[in-house]
């Protein structure tokens, strides 16, 4: 499934490990990824996308994302991965789960730098096992709130026009962050400027593998 469809912008420099909102709970559950260019571990924020890290961590337990790779890799904008093996055989996924970016935004969530976050289609419902990590805060990718009854028929961004308002509401709906990069934020940035190029039908493609070797829940 090709999904995530969004335009780059610039990037900034960020810290190694970022801590998590005050507004969370502490014992947060947190996962590493082992990957062969160094750890990552994400620590997860249940109080502002319950439905979405429940989801996250099972595909954690049931070994989703052994012997995947980071399949999607843009400087500037985010590194994106847990789809597909290295042979970019996709791996089968659960059903969909609904949309929570609304939520994570009224939590103070965002797709700011060092956050993960779900992938999805341009179907807001459609997020299964892909996620991404942030590199620069892009804010474009968090939900937008129209107001109710607004009468407009077209919704102005940037220079796209989305038509309408039905089409509008979908392109506000927003990409769910659920968690922060608390350790390997060194290897988020050596990874993100990897060289790339197109490969199987797609763009942005590591010219050489960048592989999940284990996810693992810690504590």
């Amino acid at each position: 499934m090709k999904q995530f469809y969004k335009k780059v912008s610039s990037a900034i420099a960020f810290a190694a490990a970022l801590s998590a909102p005050a507004a969370f709970a502490e014992n947060l559950p947190k996962v590493a990824f082992k990957t062969n260019m160094g750890e990552i571990v994400v620590e997860l924020y249940p109080e502002a996308a319950p439905v979405t890290v429940d989801n996250f961590l099972k595909y954690v337990k049931a070994g989703q994302y052994k012997g995947t790779i980071f399949h999607r890799v843009i400087d500037n904008f985010m590194i994106q991965g847990g789809g597909y093996d290295k042979n970019f055989k996709e791996k089968p996924t659960r059903k969909p789960i609904p949309l929570e970016a609304r939520a994570a935004l009224e939590k103070g969530l965002k797709n700011d730098v060092g956050t993960i976050a779900m992938a999805r289609t341009e179907d807001p419902n459609s997020a299964t096992a892909q996620f991404y990590i942030n590199v620069k805060d892009n804010d474009f990718l968090n939900h937008q709130i129209l107001p109710d009854g607004d009468p407009v028929e077209f919704l102005y961004r940037g220079n796209n026009v989305v038509a309408p308002r039905a089409k509008a509401l979908m392109a506000t709906a927003g990409y769910t962050p659920f968690g922060k990069v608390i350790k390997g934020m060194d290897v988020v940035e050596k990874i993100k400027v990897v060289e790339t190029g197109d490969s199987h039908m797609m763009q942005n493609v590591p010219k050489k593998d960048i592989i999940i070797e284990s996810a693992n829940v810690i504590k």
